[in-house]
């Protein structure tokens, strides 16, 4: 049984995409308008298949189904079965995305999908103007939304942040949020892919159409709880490891190496992604050969794995599932 995983990524062009993913990912693709890389996904349809390394290629979703609970843990394996249930994506943002919702799993499973989707974002180098909208600004109620959306002004409801690179950003479901113009950022979410747009600028699709709103999903799923700050906060330290958001959904840390470091999952009852955001080193794992894990990188460790060194100058993401 191999001790990691790296997968083949879905490259998915949008109205919206922007230049930034194939360098970043030092791919040979003259794809255009890549608004977003998934870099590990179980969503029916859109399943990573593991890079080729020799080895047969495989979904990620047989992966799991072959190793059950020594790829993804055996409490997440009693929990989620057969589907993996974390999506992993780069986003690069040339103009604004749409405003939306997404449900929790309750609401989801009362408007007939499987799941809802709680989500974090970790802000990389982005454009100095980039900015983004998380949350409500201002009580409103259903009706005072609905009004907002019809007359272009739901945005005057939401909270406006300039970003730069480190923030980080949780977004549960049911809170209003929008990635802005000139974001780059990493994602990880719930294995889902419910989003309910409710604002679009009034802008058309290739063929000149309105997008697609979906006001009453988006009304039924919406929390109008306000909060005075929606930003995650943390201090950044080098060569250790900082905590960015502990849910039900998955657990996140963020790594600035320059020296090398131990990183001990022996007690650890779940599989582990390490998602590379600058620079460049290697992971030894089980006292293993080496293996590259540089900016762009994302590499899937299974749950039997013990001990895992780091090294280089590399700062990434590590993210896993406490059931």
């Amino acid at each position: 049984m191999q001790n990691y995983y790296k997968f083949q990524p879905l490259l998915k062009s949008t109205l919206w995409g922007g230049d930034k993913i194939i360098p970043f990912k030092h791919l040979n693709s003259t794809q255009q308008q890549v608004g977003e890389s998934w870099e590990i996904s179980g969503v029916k349809g859109d399943e990573t298949l593991t890079a080729s390394d020799g080895s047969p290629v495989q979904s990620l979703n047989e992966l799991v189904k072959e190793q059950q609970g020594r790829l993804v843990g055996e409490a997440n394996y009693q929990r989620f079965g057969d589907e993996f249930p974390l999506l992993i994506k780069f986003i690069d943002a040339r103009q604004d995305l749409s405003i939306q919702v997404h449900p929790t799993d309750e609401i989801a499973h009362r408007q007939g999908k499987s799941r809802g989707k709680t989500e974090m974002w970790y802000v990389m180098d982005s454009a100095p103007t980039a900015k983004l909208y998380n949350g409500l600004k201002k009580q409103i109620t259903p009706d005072e939304y609905k009004q907002m959306v019809s007359d272009d002004t739901i945005c005057d409801a939401l909270a406006q942040y300039d970003v730069r690179e480190g923030d980080c950003f949780f977004i549960p479901a049911g809170r209003i949020h929008a990635i802005g113009a000139g974001c780059f950022l990493a994602e990880i979410q719930q294995t889902s892919d419910v989003t309910y747009r409710i604002y679009d600028f009034n802008r058309r699709d290739k063929d000149g159409n309105l997008r697609q709103l979906h006001t009453q999903e988006a009304a039924e799923s919406i929390d109008y709880t306000v909060l005075s700050d929606y930003r995650q906060h943390y201090e950044p330290r080098k060569n250790e490891g900082q905590l960015l958001v502990e849910c039900p959904y998955f657990n996140t840390a963020v790594y600035d190496l320059d020296e090398p470091m131990e990183l001990d999952y022996s007690e650890l009852d779940s599989f582990v992604i390490l998602i590379g955001l600058k620079g460049e080193g290697t992971i030894s794992i089980d006292d293993g050969e080496p293996v590259s894990l540089n900016a762009g990188e994302t590499v899937l460790l299974p749950a039997h794995i013990n001990n895992v060194r780091a090294r280089g100058n590399i700062k990434f993401l590590e993210t896993y599932v406490l059931s």
